[in-house]
């Protein structure tokens, strides 16, 4: 069993060195409100829309691709309790730096690109229950995005723990659809025909595309437990605390995600789900409890707010991570004195987030994260069938063979074009990973100019 790491053993110097300050049930309470929030409270609809009445079985579905690239993410993070995750995986697997650059970057993109359909969701039909939707929505998600990062820079204690009241808050607003769905239950309003049905894909092959795509789709709502693996630097003990933390994480919330789908449906035509970015207010404007619309948006706005806070602080710990690894600068790893926070990662990461969010819709960028991440998912479960024959010194969590080769198959099935997306996620993309090689490149040339490369 390993043994826990003094604080001051943790890093490479004074000035780089993290501070362990999440323990075992903060980190449970951190993945599951890092998987909580946008995807099922503002994409469902969108996700209703390609499946029809079944709302249900994408979320199942994705419920299992989870499960099956988090046993892998759990193996490696036991093995490598370093803050770099997927980036540093793929580096141990392949030893190809370009290869490494490229997940590295895609993961940061798909963080950010996570985050800004957040602000989106939060300058939506949520807030519009209280403004009327008179505020310019870029300006608000902008705002948005500007307030998290200056909380992340207080340092990752009043971060997580800011998660953690979010968290509770946003279960509280999907324990209010489940008790909607068994109060319709109960008094038998609501209409139990639509959960079969599959109109909406078509039959035969578009019936396998349209199931595909809202899964892929709807897999965006199971985002995050990957970003929970970069607190591996800071969090107490990691070997031993992350597989319960994260199982239990993805558990939880696929139990959720499918109970609310089923209520969604019971309640509300797909139809009118699809058109709305909030669909759960219509499902509780549906309800036959009187519960009051605007509670349940400002509760929904709490819910994308802890989306958003949580992939800002993921993408600047993976910079953090990179930068020590020397995929990054230097530069990138350097924290404030006091907060000991990464302060490079952070004011670049909510650059780059303000971009996303003043060029990206919210179904646009969840669907780019979802694919961004299956991709790499393939990538990781690859890895470590790879990486089994490296051995470590300390006893870890090893997961059977099979669930990383299934894992890698359905994430290359759901990234694929079977999964029947817009071709705009492929372009935007496309995009990001030409900028990705285009840094690259830049990175290569000073490291060569320096007699580092």
């Amino acid at each position: 069993m390993a043994t826990h790491v003094p604080e001051q053993e943790q890093g490479p110097g004074d000035d780089t060195a993290l501070k362990r300050a999440i323990g075992p049930k903060l980190l449970i309470l951190f993945v599951i409100g890092d998987i909580l929030g946008t995807g099922i409270y503002a994409t469902t609809g969108k996700v209703a829309g390609k499946i029809g009445g079944a709302l249900w079985l994408p979320f199942a579905i994705g419920f299992v691709v989870a499960i099956l690239t988090a046993a892998s993410y759990v193996e490696l993070v036991g093995k490598y309790p370093k803050a770099a995750g997927a980036a540093l995986y793929t580096q141990k697997a392949f030893k190809v730096p370009f290869l490494t650059f490229i997940v590295a970057f895609m993961v940061m993109c798909s963080g950010l690109s996570s985050a800004s359909a957040a602000a989106r969701a939060f300058s939506g039909d949520y807030l519009a229950e209280f403004t009327g939707g008179v505020v310019p929505p870029t300006l608000i998600a902008i705002l948005f995005i500007l307030a998290l990062a200056a909380l992340n820079l207080r340092g990752v204690s009043e971060s997580v723990k800011t998660n953690v009241v979010l968290t509770v808050v946003e279960l509280t607003g999907l324990l209010v659809i489940l008790t909607i769905g068994a109060w319709a239950v109960l008094t038998g309003e609501g209409e139990p025909s639509r959960l079969g049905d599959l109109t909406a894909t078509g039959t035969g092959y578009a019936l396998l595309t349209g199931v595909l795509g809202a899964t892929a789709l709807g897999f965006f709502a199971f985002v995050g437990f990957e970003d929970s693996v970069n607190m591996a630097e800071e969090t107490r003990d990691p070997v031993r605390t992350f597989p319960r933390a994260i199982f239990t994480g993805v558990a939880v919330t696929g139990t959720i995600y499918v109970l609310v789908a089923l209520v969604s449906s019971l309640l509300v035509d797909h139809r009118t789900l699809e058109k709305s970015s909030g669909p759960l207010l219509e499902v509780v404007k549906a309800g036959g409890l009187d519960f009051p619309p605007k509670a349940f948006a400002l509760i929904a706005l709490f819910a994308v707010t802890n989306s958003a806070l949580i992939n800002i602080m993921m993408a600047s710990r993976l910079c953090y991570g990179m930068a020590n690894e020397r995929i990054l600068p230097r530069a990138m790893g350097r924290v404030l004195a006091v907060r000991r926070t990464p302060v490079v990662g952070i004011v670049f990461v909510a650059l780059l987030a303000i971009g996303l969010v003043s060029t990206g819709e919210i179904e646009g960028l969840g669907d780019t994260t979802a694919f961004l991440l299956l991709c790499v998912f393939a990538v990781v479960n690859i890895a470590v069938l790879v990486l089994r024959r490296d051995r470590v010194g300390h006893a870890h969590f090893r997961t059977p063979t099979a669930l990383p080769v299934l894992g890698a198959l359905t994430s290359l099935i759901l990234a694929s074009p079977l999964a029947d997306r817009e071709a705009d996620v492929y372009v935007r993309a496309g995009v990001l990973l030409a900028i990705g090689i285009a840094l690259w490149a830049v990175n290569k040339l000073v490291l060569r100019v320096r007699g580092e490369g």
